[in-house]
């Protein structure tokens, strides 16, 4: 199963980002959202997953805090803060969460956190995002970079 993890689109649904996450068989958001045409142009490329982000006003009754789900015998939390995780997170085999617009890949104990950047509008930083597979042995994950020329 491929799976693409984005977050922070902050209502700007590249091209490059779409491309590269044709081919995947679900999208997993992890909030700042921002507008809810973002959840139908990625809802045409594969199911999504989403969290609502500090910045979803918009989006607050359709979309929770935390999305707890379980896909292919995988349990999977999906928040935009990750500060706000109160409970025994390693029940979780991956953690998805974003708003800090930085890419980061860890592991503790069995559980994977993966905040796979922001790929909306950034700043003077990188236009990230990540693809996952998802097999017998665990999720393999990729950050994948967009180059950018700030221009957005």
């Amino acid at each position: 199963m491929r799976i693409g993890i984005i977050s922070d689109t902050h209502g700007l649904l590249r091209e490059e980002v779409k491309e590269l996450l044709r081919g995947c068989d679900a999208i997993f958001h992890a909030g700042d959202v921002c507008e809810l045409y973002i959840l139908q142009e990625l809802e045409e490329i594969a199911p999504v997953y989403a969290a609502r982000g500090n910045n979803d006003w918009s989006l607050m009754n359709i979309l929770p805090w935390k999305n707890i789900f379980e896909l292919e015998g995988k349990k999977i939390m999906i928040t935009h803060i990750k500060e706000g995780i109160t409970e025994d997170w390693s029940q979780y085999d991956l953690i998805v969460y974003g708003h800090t617009h930085r890419y980061a890949l860890d592991k503790k104990g069995d559980t994977i956190w993966i905040n796979p950047g922001s790929c909306g509008p950034c700043v003077y930083r990188p236009i990230t995002l990540a693809l996952a597979e998802l097999d017998e042995q665990g999720f393999h994950i990729e950050k994948c970079e967009i180059p950018s020329d700030w221009s957005y």
